[in-house]
């Protein structure tokens, strides 16, 4: 490897970085379950605007830079007994609970809660692991691309996958507004890269393979809809145009190696006892990362 394609390759990490980091706000916001609306507000109800950032939003970081327990009250001046005052504690002086376990009275201020009071989840998954992923796969592209013009698109669709991929694996959803978009994406800026030099694709193959992989899925939702989405049809049509761009062969291996991963851990599953031989799986996620596997080989071998 040379010294512009390590160059390369770190600003697609770099990039891969940077994108990652925006997007757990939006993980949050559309893994909400099948039927019913995207959230609109954190765990602890505060509105969540936006769809790009950190997942927590600011009135819970506030909360949590906000001490955590109470300040101590200032000492009293000490006070000299009556001369025939009996010796009892002091009126401040705290005092035993009246039975043994029971819970101490609740504190007059507001205050936030003891450390190891139950406090509102994160919103949504961690920014670091979402922008180390992200740019892995940037940085993988690159070094499987090189400078041809497609780099670009598959740029500007990976953080797209590893979003679909974190929805579906938390909630076994595929958001329309996430897989629609990416198909039509993909075969416009495909379109682009079609019209400069250089480039190692056909945009026809692309928009055929788009067109069968999406008809193939969906003779697969129909057979068997319990085991197939919806939303992997509207995927696949995403994944169908990528994969098309280096030849039907790699759109041959990425279907492979999405089925072959989804059954690997599904597998694994059943062995472990975390799952049944019916139990569905996210398969949006195996999906993704088969065409990944594929599309780095159809790159290095174009």
């Amino acid at each position: 490897m040379t010294g512009q394609d390590l160059v390369l390759v770190a600003a697609a990490a770099v990039w891969g970085a940077a994108s990652g980091t925006l997007l757990p706000r939006a993980a949050y916001r559309f893994s909400a379950p099948a039927g019913e609306p995207w959230r609109t507000a954190c765990p602890a109800d505060h509105p969540l605007g936006g769809w790009l950032g950190r997942a927590r939003c600011a009135a819970c970081a506030t909360a949590d830079a906000a001490p955590d327990a109470p300040l101590a009250p200032a000492p009293d001046a000490p006070r000299a007994p009556a001369p025939d005052a009996p010796c009892a504690p002091a009126p401040d002086a705290p005092r035993a609970p009246a039975q043994a376990g029971a819970p101490e009275p609740a504190a007059e201020d507001d205050t936030e809660p003891e450390p190891g009071d139950p406090r509102p989840p994160a919103s949504g998954p961690r920014t670091a692991p979402l922008a180390v992923a992200t740019a892995l796969v940037c940085a993988a592209l690159a070094g499987a691309t090189g400078t041809r013009p497609e780099l670009v698109v598959w740029l500007l669709l990976a953080p797209v996958g590893v979003l679909l991929a974190a929805v579906d694996f938390r909630v076994q959803r595929l958001p329309d507004p996430l897989t629609l978009p990416f198909a039509a994406a993909a075969l416009a800026l495909l379109g682009g890269a079609a019209l400069l030099p250089e480039h190692a694709g056909d945009w026809l193959t692309a928009l055929y393979a788009s067109l069968a992989l999406g008809a193939g899925y969906f003779v697969l939702f129909l057979v068997n809809p319990g085991g197939m989405g919806f939303g992997d049809v509207k995927l696949a049509l995403g994944t169908g145009a990528v994969l098309g761009w280096y030849g039907w062969p790699t759109v041959l291996l990425g279907t492979f190696a999405g089925f072959l991963l989804g059954a690997l851990y599904g597998g694994a599953l059943v062995v472990v006892r975390r799952a049944g031989r019916k139990t569905a799986i996210a398969f949006g996620p195996f999906l993704i990362a088969g065409a990944f596997a594929a599309l780095l080989v159809g790159a290095y071998t174009a």
